[in-house]
């Protein structure tokens, strides 16, 4: 579904992702885990054109319709003036573009989507009357009427209530079990090889990438929090052999 090859991103001319390089499959489901600041945010907006690249590149065999993306509850402007069922809406974007219109069969789907997300009865609530858990709820319900083919989540489970995290994961499952691609970056190593069969350990650097239990090793674990604990962020640049601007590295 997705494929990375030498895949380099910068801020400020300080590598937040160097020379990664794999693929996510076809209906896989797979964690992406790290130390804060090992560019796991950063690789999903990547996938969504939303990084620009520095070097080598990224294949996705879907069209940027068919790619659903959820940033991080901190990123979305809670305040804005709009209602739990237009929110959901939103999910049809693709289909309607900016003059389309709902059809009877979207407005079905938003109900059955906020039925399942259990927020019927929620349609004309106002997105920032609603606790956190709700709200993510309602983006889950957006995403479920967007149809997707690959589901990019950034941190879905953070800060959200328990009963709300298993309703959600179980989400999650059902669209594993549809065959969709899902990428979701988490922090919580037990919620991970609970729920996820395949993870992605990165620290800036790839560190491992296949299944949960061969990834999520001790060793590996420590490796990327030694490197996480090296980075420098005056250390001397690193030229990538495909490219010319400075990238900052770990200092060893």
């Amino acid at each position: 579904m997705v494929t990375l090859d030498n895949l380099t991103v910068s801020y400020q001319q300080h590598a937040a992702l160097h020379h990664i390089s794999g693929r996510f499959e076809a209906g896989s489901l797979t964690a992406v885990v790290g130390p804060n600041g090992a560019g796991k945010s950063t690789l999903l907006k990547s996938i969504m054109g939303l990084a620009p690249i520095d070097a080598g590149s990224i294949a996705v065999s879907v069209p940027r319709e068919r790619i659903a993306y959820l940033p991080q509850l901190v990123e979305i402007d809670r305040g804005f003036p709009i209602d739990v069922v237009d929110c959901v809406q939103l999910g049809f974007w693709g289909q309607c573009k900016a003059w389309g219109s709902i059809t009877p069969r979207m407005a079905q789907r938003t109900s059955e989507a906020l039925c399942e997300v259990g927020l019927e009865g929620f349609d004309r609530r106002a997105v920032g009357s609603l606790s956190v858990g709700q709200l993510q709820r309602v983006l889950f319900a957006r995403l479920m009427v967007q149809d997707a083919d690959l589901i990019l989540l950034d941190e879905p489970f953070n800060a959200i209530d328990a009963r709300t995290t298993a309703a959600l994961i179980a989400l999650v499952h059902k669209w594993h079990a549809g065959r969709r691609t899902i990428v979701a970056v988490l922090h919580d190593d037990q919620q991970v090889r609970a729920h996820f069969p395949d993870t992605l350990l990165i620290a800036r650097e790839l560190i491992g990438w296949g299944s949960t239990a061969s990834v999520l090793t001790q060793g590996a674990v420590h490796r990327a929090r030694a490197m996480a604990e090296a980075w420098d962020e005056s250390a001397d640049y690193c030229h990538s052999h495909s490219h010319s601007k400075p990238l900052g590295r770990a200092s060893a």
